[in-house]
């Protein structure tokens, strides 16, 4: 009979020979490159097209727009409005039995007349009240620091008494008990032996058996056979 590879089922991919039993989807294919000549046959846009802002599905946005002119200049034969600035009621004449107000100005200063002697106000000075210069006003005392005199003055030591620091204190121990006093003295080195001695990990406790039972002790010797003959070394007759 024909094997398994001979029979043939209907394709389910593509639309021609498709298994009638199934349903179908849909099919794609690839197409070649168009060339350049195209272009001159089929010239139009792309999807991205450029659609204003303001266009609406309704049509075009009826809100208003602004826009920002640069300033013209304004010709001189016409009127040009003062504005608030350019008036200046300060200036005006009083009308109407109006009092006026005194108005100052500041000129530069001018010499003074050579028979003019009144004195200017910094001219005057007002007598200090410290001290007891002043007749008029009740002064309290008044103190002066002056210089040290050699001779004569009250520094002066005529019988040349000692100073405190004149004085050397007395020990107490003279007149009083005397307490214990200690000196200290150097480090001194203390006699001891150079000789080498044993530390503790040196003595081995467990190997002393002259006092103690002794545990019984193993070795290894060699296998021996107990077919085997032993070796005789004396014979006797």
């Amino acid at each position: 009979g024909p094997g398994p590879s001979r029979y043939a089922l209907p394709p389910t991919v593509g639309f021609i020979g498709h298994d009638f039993t199934k349903p179908t989807g849909p099919a794609y294919s690839f197409h070649s490159r168009m060339s350049n000549a195209m272009y001159s046959v089929d010239s139009s846009p792309g999807p991205q097209y450029h659609i204003d802002a303001k266009m609406t599905r309704f049509g075009r946005d009826g809100t208003p727009a602004y826009s920002m002119l640069g300033r013209v200049r304004s010709s001189v034969a016409m009127f040009q409005t003062p504005g608030p600035g350019a008036y200046s009621p300060e200036s005006a004449p009083p009308l109407n039995r109006q009092r006026r107000p005194p108005s100052y100005t500041m000129g530069s200063r001018t010499r003074y007349r050579s028979t003019d002697a009144v004195p200017a106000p910094n001219r005057y000075t007002l007598p200090a009240l410290l001290g007891s210069r002043v007749p008029t006003k009740p002064a309290s005392a008044s103190y002066t620091v002056a210089g040290r005199t050699k001779s004569g003055g009250p520094s002066e030591d005529l019988s040349q008494t000692p100073g405190p620091g004149r004085y050397n204190s007395t020990d107490p121990s003279i007149y009083l008990p005397r307490q214990p006093a200690f000196s200290m003295l150097g480090r001194h080195d203390v006699p001891s032996d150079a000789t080498k001695k044993p530390g503790p990990g040196t003595h081995n406790a467990e190997r002393v058996l002259a006092h103690k039972p002794r545990a019984p002790a193993y070795s290894l010797g060699i296998r021996h056979s107990e077919f085997m003959t032993p070796l005789v070394i004396d014979v006797t007759d």
